[in-house]
């Protein structure tokens, strides 16, 4: 992969794990349910999940490319719509925050994971936005293994600081996102719109 177009994907990674959406959500809450510490198995749970949602995206594609680069030209199009489209919904969606309370009964370290794990895993939207995502950073004349490695492993990092900071912070951040929350996922949906419209169009 080339280091620009992986810049560039490092940027619209950072824009998705920053938008609203139920892993960062879960993050958050267990931060202020459980404190940073304990909610790191959320965050780790959430990670993995990812890869598994980028393996299956990934691969998927992978097969439609042996058919036809044709395909290519294809996904890119539609996956740029429906960022654009996913983009709009997020302009108009509600700011997200959580309640505070005070105490939570103890969780296991591992249900918090399976927890985190299976919100990134049974997300419908989640594989359909990698579907649309990433057919705009796939060069099908290099190793498909190896730019999942590097697709995977970017997302996973960035997801985790991002959740971690959320769970970190979560009794000062929820109420910010409280106030602000909706100028914030206009930013976020301004962004998606930006990549949809923009990404179909390199190379």
């Amino acid at each position: 992969m080339a280091f620009d177009t992986w810049l560039l994907y490092l940027l619209a990674a950072t824009g998705l794990s920053l938008s609203p959406g139920p892993n960062g959500l879960l993050a958050l809450t267990h931060g202020a349910l459980h404190g940073r510490q304990r909610a790191l198995w959320t965050i780790l749970g959430g990670a993995l999940g990812f890869v598994g949602v980028i393996a299956l995206s990934l691969f998927g594609i992978g097969a439609l490319l042996k058919s036809s680069l044709l395909w290519l030209t294809v996904l890119k199009w539609v996956g740029g719509a429906y960022l654009f489209w996913l983009g709009v919904q997020v302009w108009r969606s509600p700011p997200i925050g959580v309640e505070l309370p005070e105490a939570a009964a103890p969780r296991s370290g591992w249900s918090l994971f399976r927890q985190g794990a299976l919100s990134a895993l049974t997300n419908p939207k989640g594989l359909l936005f990698f579907a649309a995502f990433l057919p705009q950073f796939i060069d099908p004349a290099r190793s498909l293994w190896v730019q999942f490695a590097i697709l995977a492993g970017t997302f996973a990092v960035v997801e985790f600081l991002t959740e971690w900071g959320l769970a970190s912070a979560a009794h000062r951040i929820s109420p910010w996102l409280k106030r602000v929350g909706r100028r914030f996922n206009k930013g976020c949906g301004g962004v998606f719109m930006a990549l949809g419209a923009a990404l179909p169009l390199r190379g």
